[in-house]
């Protein structure tokens, strides 16, 4: 393991004040670390490290998929796009909407199939350019630098994004501004309370810097509720989904296969307390103020 003295991520980036302490859970970086206020998890890795993990969203083959992957990845794509109409009762088309750090735009395009003026904005310069590319209205840099006037849109989604962050609350402030008044935004992330986290402890991919670059900063559904509190947000719900006990590749078979059948009878169940893996929160800019 690698002695991290200097963390990248040194305080709750939820903005508690609480007591941060060491885990048992042993990453390649080292302990994560817990609030001890809102549960949130930390990664220890350095400044060096997470850049350089970071490096693989700009590569040249990241994001693309095709065949099955494509299809289920639409198939959440409407099912988000359809919860977002029904939060604002609004039609589609009455709804701008952007997709923030949109890799390739797929979302964008599930949107803008299904009747939704949208666009997305991308920080990895190789990729919105391969958006763009492929007819996609995908803007360089990050959100901030893209100037946007107050209250532009109606729904603004940030997948997989926020679990990157040193410091989320700028860009949920930044979001809330360039929101209307009583707009969505829509964040997925991974949930650190859930059956997989306890079954998988440092075990799970998500906490895996070489798998997936840069995750250094781990939600729970109470971290989640406070951060958005924080940055000015009111919690419409909090959905979590999907239960995983092992990984295909480090498994033997017929121990993934059993353990794959137990996760999928309780993807129910985990759902409904909260212990899906998979964290979705939908959150309101309030309607004044």
């Amino acid at each position: 393991m690698q002695n991290n003295p200097l963390p990248y991520i040194t305080d709750c980036p939820v903005g508690c004040t609480a007591p941060i302490v060491d885990t048992t859970l042993i990453v390649d970086e080292g302990a994560l670390r817990r609030c001890s206020g809102c549960g949130q998890l930390l990664s220890r890795a350095s400044e060096a490290r997470y850049w350089e993990t970071m490096a693989q969203f700009d590569a040249g083959e990241f994001n693309l998929i095709d065949g099955q992957a494509l299809g289920r990845r639409d198939a959440v794509a409407q099912r988000r796009l359809a919860r977002i109409a029904a939060l604002l009762s609004k039609a589609p088309r009455d709804i701008r909407l952007c997709d923030i750090g949109c890799s390739r735009g797929q979302f964008v395009a599930a949107a803008i199939g299904a009747g939704f003026p949208a666009e997305g904005v991308e920080p990895a310069p190789r990729i919105a350019e391969a958006a763009r590319r492929a007819g996609r209205p995908v803007r360089t840099g990050l959100l901030e630098d893209q100037k946007f006037s107050d209250a532009t849109f109606d729904a603004l989604t940030l997948f997989e994004v926020v679990e990157h962050l040193r410091a989320p609350l700028p860009l949920l402030a930044e979001c809330r501004r360039i929101l209307k008044p009583g707009g969505i935004l829509l964040i997925s992330t991974g949930n650190a309370a859930s059956w997989t986290t306890a079954a998988m402890g440092a075990r799970w991919d998500y906490f895996d810097m070489t798998r997936d670059g840069g995750h250094i900063s781990f939600f729970n559904p109470q971290s989640m509720a406070q951060l958005a509190a924080n940055a000015g947000f009111r919690v419409e719900r909090i959905d979590t989904a999907r239960v995983k006990f092992a990984d295909r590749e480090n498994t033997p078979r017929l121990r993934y296969v059993l353990g794959k059948l137990v996760a999928e009878a309780l993807n129910l169940p985990a759902q409904l307390t909260g212990r899906g893996h998979d964290l979705l929160a939908y959150l309101r800019k309030p309607s004044a103020g």
